[in-house]
C-alpha cells in the first residue's frame, strides 16, 4: 500500500468521525465510532469500519450510515483535496467484540485455575 493511500486512510478516519460527530443529526448515528479506513488503490471505494455503542441497535445504525453516506461523502470532497471521492462502504467492525470475547475466555481460564 502506498503512502499516499495510508495517509488518506487516517484524513478519512479523522474527517469522517468528526462529520458523524458534528453534522450528523440522525441520534442513532452520535455513538457511532470509526475505527478503520481501506481506500482501494484507484481511489473508487472506501471501506469504513465502525463499532456502536449499543450492539442492539446495530442493523438500524447501520441502515442510517447507509442512507447518510452520501452527505458524508460530499462533505469528505469539500474537506479532503482529492480529484475523486470513493464510495463509501460502512462495514460493522467485529474485531473489538472478538477481542472481548478472547479476553472472557482467558479470564473464566484463569478464574478456574
Amino acid at each position: 500500500m502506498s503512502i499516499h493511500i495510508e495517509r488518506l486512510n487516517s484524513i478519512f478516519v479523522k474527517e469522517i468521525s468528526m462529520i458523524l460527530q458534528t453534522e450528523i443529526k440522525d441520534p442513532l448515528i452520535k455513538f457511532v465510532t470509526v475505527t478503520g479506513c481501506e481506500i482501494t488503490n484507484d481511489l473508487s471505494f472506501a471501506k469504513v469500519y465502525v463499532t456502536i455503542l449499543n450492539d442492539k441497535e446495530k442493523d438500524k445504525v447501520m441502515e442510517a450510515l447507509e442512507g447518510a453516506k452520501s452527505y458524508i461523502r460530499g462533505q469528505l470532497s469539500k474537506r479532503v483535496e482529492i480529484r475523486h471521492t470513493p464510495e463509501l462502504r460502512f462495514i460493522f467492525d467485529e474485531s473489538i467484540e472478538y477481542g472481548n470475547n478472547i479476553e472472557k475466555i482467558i479470564k473464566g481460564l484463569h478464574e478456574e485455575k
